[in-house]
């Protein structure tokens, strides 16, 4: 897969952050935005041909093996937030997906993140090529 081909594997989910989502001054708690992009990057795998199905059926899942996040702005209840998805890179055992996410009302930037995956086959814990993902892609 090119650089600018993983360029074009990108993912918009939105959320409303609920009280569930919050500290007790109404903040968005760090493990809520870490949900939401876990949303969102599923959502981005089902692009690249890891879908909740196939992944169920083949056994092989991506798995996060690094997280680099930086909280920029509170989200705080009621706010709607879009988190926009993207393959950023693409190796031939790990890749990255980066993530930014807005306040929807007023698009200010609240959170980025950058996460390396790599592919692996479960049980086992095998990991994987992704070349052979990529012929298989076409």
């Amino acid at each position: 897969m090119q650089e600018d081909e993983a360029e074009s594997y990108r993912e918009l989910t939105r959320d409303e952050v609920m009280f569930y989502d919050t500290d007790v001054g109404g903040v968005v708690h760090n493990l809520a935005y870490l949900r939401m992009i876990e949303r969102c990057r599923t959502k981005l795998a089902g692009k690249l041909g890891f879908d909740l199905r196939r992944m169920a059926e083949t056994q092989i899942y991506p798995v996060v093996v690094r997280t680099e996040i930086d909280y920029r702005q509170p989200g705080r209840l009621g706010d709607g937030i879009e988190t926009q998805g993207r393959l950023e890179e693409w190796g031939k055992v790990r890749f990255w997906c980066n993530f930014e996410m807005r306040r929807s009302a007023d698009d200010v930037l609240l959170v980025t993140c950058r996460q390396q995956l790599a592919l692996v086959q479960m049980p086992a814990g095998k990991p994987q090529r992704l070349g052979a993902l990529q012929q298989e892609m076409g």
